[in-house]
């Protein structure tokens, strides 16, 4: 029972893995503010008619957070990863923590732009006045002319408005966007909030020294664009190959032809070795070494999982 807990607190280590992820949710942020500047700007008119003011106003601010949301879930690579996972070997390997946190993972990340937008209309303002302009209490307004009533209300995100009413349309554009930013300021608190409790427990339950957590971040970073940079060189010189026997030659310039002198490409990674270092990596350990990744795995020649701490995948998720 111990052993069960110990593994499974040490699942609780999943976001904000290096400098690069938060430089990377630091862009997206940064993009997504200056995309709703640009949308205010050019493209959000409130229709100011009853019934539309509503849908279009929340379709203003949900529908391009969830296409944010979905194009964060599409650009993970952890979606692609859990995909292969999921069709080549099943969820087997994974307990309910990792299960858990991998989705969590995913959907944190590809929060950050939606949740962005979000803030941002509501400190903004534009769409949730529009919105609720019309469902503003006439009773609440002192001395509100009887004879107007919702349609009139729904006109006041628009600039022309009867005289007698510019002083109640001002009073009711103040209250909105002080409800507004009150929600946006509140989002940015509950958030931040989350952000710091995560990332206290992800220190709290890390098996791993914080040194070690910093190499193993490393680690990952320099495979990746290693391993990205030879395949690009490697597909390379294997369709040049390709080209010169079907054509007799193969036109290179100068920096391919070096290449395909310097790197000779035999040919090619059979399907089971790629499938050994595709999908989802927990973090493991074999013998008490560590091993921070699938294609570290498959060099070392490890397979499978053992059935002890030694020889399992558990921990928290690489990047």
């Amino acid at each position: 029972m111990a052993a069960l807990i110990a593994e499974n607190f040490r699942f609780f280590s999943l976001f904000f893995k290096s400098k690069d992820v938060m430089i990377f949710n630091g862009l997206v942020a940064l993009g997504t503010v200056g995309s709703q500047e640009i949308f205010s700007v050019v493209a959000f008119h409130c229709p100011c008619s009853p019934a539309r003011n509503y849908i279009y106003g929340l379709a203003a601010i949900g529908v391009p957070a969830l296409a944010l949301f979905l194009i964060g879930i599409i650009l993970n690579n952890h979606t692609w990863n859990l995909v292969a996972e999921c069709h080549k070997r099943g969820t087997k390997n994974f307990s309910s923590p990792a299960t858990f946190l991998l989705f969590g993972s995913i959907l944190g990340r590809a929060a950050v732009a939606p949740i962005t937008w979000s803030v941002i209309s509501l400190l903004r303002g534009e769409a949730y006045i529009c919105a609720l302009s019309e469902f503003v209490a006439p009773t609440s307004l002192d001395k509100f002319p009887a004879e107007y009533g919702a349609e009139t209300l729904a006109t006041f995100p628009c600039k022309e408005v009867p005289t007698n009413l510019t002083h109640f349309k001002e009073e009711v554009i103040r209250i909105l966007r002080y409800e507004s930013q009150l929600f946006g300021w509140l989002l940015i608190g509950v958030v931040a909030v989350l952000v710091f409790l995560t990332k206290c427990l992800k220190h709290c339950c890390s098996p791993l020294s914080y040194r070690q957590e910093d190499y193993w971040a490393q680690y990952r970073s320099n495979e990746a664009k290693l391993f990205r940079r030879t395949a690009e060189v490697h597909s390379k010189i294997l369709a040049a190959s390709n080209v010169k026997q079907f054509f007799g030659f193969v036109a290179l310039n100068k920096e391919e032809k070096e290449l395909v002198e310097e790197f000779p490409v035999e040919g090619v990674q059979p399907s089971p070795q790629w499938n050994a270092i595709t999908g989802v990596y927990i973090y493991r350990e074999n013998k008490g070494f560590p091993l921070y990744s699938r294609l570290h795995k498959w060099a070392k020649g490890v397979e499978g999982n053992g059935p002890g701490p030694d020889g399992q995948e558990m921990a928290f998720l690489a990047v």
